[in-house]
């Protein structure tokens, strides 16, 4: 039965791969996701036939009307935009290929793999002849690749309507095994927050000239200086959050040496961890700082020209402890150094932090050990965004986890190659979605 069960769920997933839903800044063309609500409404019926359905611009919001309406209601959310899929694949990246026990192609973890096993689980709810206490809402957004602009437009939408949410829980951490490099364990991951997310325009200018003649600090000489010392420099503060104290507190038990002692008192040996954790893994260093990653650039049209103008573009994740004034005004004075402008390409939103200590993360805490024994529940930041982060305006406590167990390929395929997901992980997942609405 459980192999039946596994084996539906891989076809029902299978089915939203293969339209392709890739989001895009330049095309706003939405007919790809409106075709993908029909397959939806296809395969979940019964939730549909039961839910309000609300469209925005290729999104939806769709609200299960609880018996109480006392009660805050609670939202489930994930995307179904993709990014694109190029590169060599072992199976094509929109053929839904259930081989190996795995399903693979674009979107199987980022995020048609939760949306669907979320709606799977109201669909299986809704045919047992359940309702629940609390107004349920359900949000699937098409632009979260891409910015987030409709997540960022529904929530206003929200807001504007009087909504204020009990419990927020999106896409996120999963469950891995080691998440940080040392700890021999596997840990279901909940994002309790997520760093700030900025784009950055840095432009040199001078004069130009031909090549033959080039004259001192050129623009992209000055950026390439400016990029190198950014890059070395220590101009974010390191900070030890109470969240990353905690998370290294429940990663400790399963450490072994200098490790399990730092970790297990964070407070005595924050020092030592703040140096050693950048050498641990790059997601490691990001826990504890802004940071800036270039990510664009331009110079001339022409190998003998010398630019009037060039220019690179940075991708920054602020940190909380230095928050995103600080963090700009920081990297603007670095770049005056060598006398580039800066200009904000796009401006992020603040995203607040639940409190592991809190009644809702204790409730997501507990429906992994009920679902999930075997695995240890573990708050952190997030360093990627979501589109949890706009949401945070009718809700104070946002989580971010998908309840899929993952192993270090199927982690890296996430906007890589060959993306994919356990066969077995699916059922459970659904059993997971089923606990939280049904408990909430």
């Amino acid at each position: 039965m459980s192999e039946n069960r596994a084996m539906k769920y891989a076809e029902i997933l299978s089915k939203l791969i293969k339209v392709e839903t890739i989001s895009s800044r330049e095309n706003k063309d939405i007919t790809k996701f409106l075709e993908f609500h029909k397959v939806l409404r296809e395969t979940f019926p019964n939730f549909f036939n039961t839910v309000e359905c609300e469209e925005f611009d290729g999104s939806l919001l769709l609200k299960w009307k609880g018996t109480d309406s006392s009660l805050k209601p609670v939202m489930l959310m994930n995307h179904h935009d993709v990014v694109e899929a190029s590169g060599e694949w072992k199976y094509p990246p929109f053929s839904g290929e259930i081989a190996e026990g795995r399903v693979w192609g674009r979107g199987t973890l980022d995020t048609k793999g939760g949306l669907s096993m979320m709606f799977q689980a109201a669909e299986e709810l809704i045919k047992d002849g359940f309702t629940p206490k609390r107004d349920t809402y359900f949000v699937t957004t098409c632009t979260e690749e891409t910015g987030g602009e409709c997540g960022n437009a529904m929530s206003l939408a929200l807001k504007d309507r009087g909504l204020n949410f009990y419990m927020v829980l999106d896409e996120g951490g999963m469950i891995l095994y080691d998440p940080i490099g040392g700890a021999d364990g596997t840990f279901a991951m909940i994002g309790v927050g997520e760093k700030g997310y900025m784009d950055l325009k840095f432009i040199a200018k001078s004069n130009g000239g031909h090549a033959s003649a080039p004259g001192k600090n050129t623009p992209l000489v000055r950026l390439a200086k400016f990029m190198c010392e950014a890059e070395k420099s220590q101009c974010f503060d390191v900070e030890m959050s109470p969240t990353i104290k905690e998370m290294l507190s429940r990663f400790a038990p399963t450490m072994s040496g200098v490790m399990k002692v730092a970790c297990g008192n964070a407070n005595a040996f924050k020092p030592v961890l703040e140096k050693v954790m950048p050498m641990i893994s790059p997601s490691g260093a990001a826990l504890l700082r802004t940071t800036l990653a270039f990510t664009m650039s331009k110079g001339s049209d022409g190998s003998n020209v010398i630019p009037q103008e060039a220019w690179v573009v940075g991708n920054m994740r602020y940190s909380h402890h230095q928050g995103k004034k600080s963090s700009v005004e920081n990297i603007i004075n670095l770049a005056k150094k060598y006398d580039i402008e800066t200009e904000i390409i796009e401006d992020g939103i603040e995203s607040g932090i639940t409190d592991f200590n809190g009644e809702q993360f204790k409730f997501i805490e507990k429906a992994v050990n009920t679902v999930f024994p075997e695995y240890k529940p573990v708050p952190y930041i997030m360093n990627g965004a979501t589109d949890s982060r706009y949401f945070t305006r009718v809700c104070d406590n946002c989580l971010r986890f998908v309840p899929f167990k993952i192993d270090n390929q199927q982690y890296g395929s996430v906007h890589g190659i060959d993306e994919n997901v356990d066969i077995d992980t699916l059922a459970p997942a659904v059993d997971f979605y089923k606990y939280v609405i049904k408990e909430v």
